[in-house]
């Protein structure tokens, strides 16, 4: 991270995770769920059992709370696709209890830990890059509040950053293309020192559309119950869910090869094992439908009832929800000046936990890694890339909000028009 210059304290606002933490923590941010829990609990049987009798509740907490399948209709997610909308209040109580949560976990007192005093954190927030103004005044007002609140001290100062480019600043980037893509979006973003914003498309795609086709499985091969608790799916897609470098080839050489492929698994910490029989080559049917919905293999899922990705609406142009990544990236970079369309295809950035498939021992050839995908399909447009996925995907963005925290000037204050700057509370 270098020398700590200022207490940088950066806030990501992941669609899935919150990942936050000041400079000191290192290399790794805290984490918790970007949700909250709406407890119906009396403050009599609250205080009995030794819980707090609060509105909302955010991070570990939650799982004390829950007691029956019945309670999840009152667990939020704010930002399933980035954006709060301005009137979403328990939204926004959810944000405020988060950031209040953050913030006051690590709060020094009047000392650093470095034993420099201590006047409240610079805090910079990373939020998706298609965020309207009113989610930047919102998050000024709540941090206002949470640092009045707390009696002052807590924050000294406020900031926002798109996340692609604090990946890009993580990656020492300059020109290039980020693909930052999370739970509920992905944000394809051709960037020139800054965000080329007229170039920017979000996709309604993330790690959630393949939590769906992954639950719309489970109900296929019998397991409709467990397919209705949304952290099961999520951990058996990421146990099960597989890329394929062509998903034709893949399901025909799985069921050429009966047993290469495995189609048992027992999730951890639970008693709950899946059994997915002769069906083990839907696994290809998870990882692809991320990069490619509109493989003619989810027609059937379609004509069913299932969903595909929304479709997006950028400058008065819609951008099909079930378009392949490649195809949104060729498109993206294709509304840039030509003289720069070059550099930013030959770098590639993909960030965020989205991309972070594997690739068991034994198939390689059959599933691939998540820029060896993208290579591909650009390859099929005609476009010659070789994408690079960050190590960590799902940490740069906070690595890069805190590297860029140590480096906005101090006299800098925020300046809507650039939407730089500090915002002093």
């Amino acid at each position: 991270m270098g020398v700590v210059i200022r207490p940088v304290f950066a806030l990501d606002f992941g669609t899935s995770l919150v990942k936050f933490g000041p400079i000191w923590r290192g290399k790794y941010p805290d984490f918790i769920e970007n949700r909250g829990y709406f407890p119906k609990i009396s403050k009599i049987s609250a205080e009995i059992r030794g819980l707090a009798a609060e509105e909302v509740i955010v991070g570990p907490a939650v799982s004390e709370y829950l007691e029956s399948k019945a309670d999840l209709s009152r667990l939020y997610y704010p930002m399933r696709n980035g954006v709060i909308a301005r009137d979403d209040e328990r939204g926004w109580k959810i944000v405020k209890k988060i950031i209040k949560y953050t913030l006051e976990k690590y709060y020094p007192g009047k000392y650093d830990p470095s034993g420099r005093p201590f006047d409240g954190f610079y805090v910079v927030v990373a939020l998706a890059a298609q965020s309207p103004t009113y989610m930047y005044e919102r998050m000024f007002e709540i941090h206002k509040e949470v640092n009045e609140e707390h009696g002052r001290g807590l924050i000294k100062a406020v900031t926002i950053i798109p996340q692609p480019l604090s990946v890009a600043i993580a990656e020492k980037a300059t020109t290039c293309t980020v693909i930052e893509s999370g739970h509920g979006n992905t944000q394809v973003t051709p960037i020139s020192r800054d965000v080329i914003r007229a170039a920017l498309i979000p996709l309604n795609r993330g790690g959630y559309d393949s939590d769906r086709i992954t639950s719309q499985i489970l109900k296929d091969i019998g397991y409709s119950d467990l397919a209705r608790e949304e952290k099961f799916v999520r951990i058996f897609k990421e146990m099960a869910g597989l890329v394929p470098l062509n998903l034709d080839k893949a399901i025909e050489w799985t069921k050429a090869h009966k047993g290469a492929v495995k189609n048992r698994f027992s999730i951890p910490g639970t008693t709950v094992s899946v059994d997915m029989g002769d069906k083990a080559w839907m696994r290809f049917l998870i990882g692809e439908f991320f990069f490619n919905p509109g493989h003619e293999l989810y027609q059937s899922y379609y004509t069913r009832g299932f969903a595909p990705p929304a479709d997006t609406v950028v400058g008065g142009e819609v951008i099909p929800g079930n378009v392949s990544i490649a195809e949104a990236i060729r498109l993206s970079i294709s509304k840039t000046p030509v003289e720069i369309q070059s550099s930013l295809v030959r770098r590639i950035i993909l960030s965020g936990g989205a991309f972070n498939w594997k690739v068991p021992d034994g198939m390689e050839g059959v599933a691939v890694s998540s820029p060896e995908k993208i290579r591909i399909q650009l390859r099929e447009l005609g476009i010659d890339s070789q994408p690079s996925m960050i190590a960590d995907p799902q940490f740069s963005v906070w690595r890069g909000s805190i590297i860029y925290g140590n480096y906005v000037p101090e006299d800098l204050t925020w300046d809507w028009s650039s939407l730089e700057g500090w915002m002093y509370l």
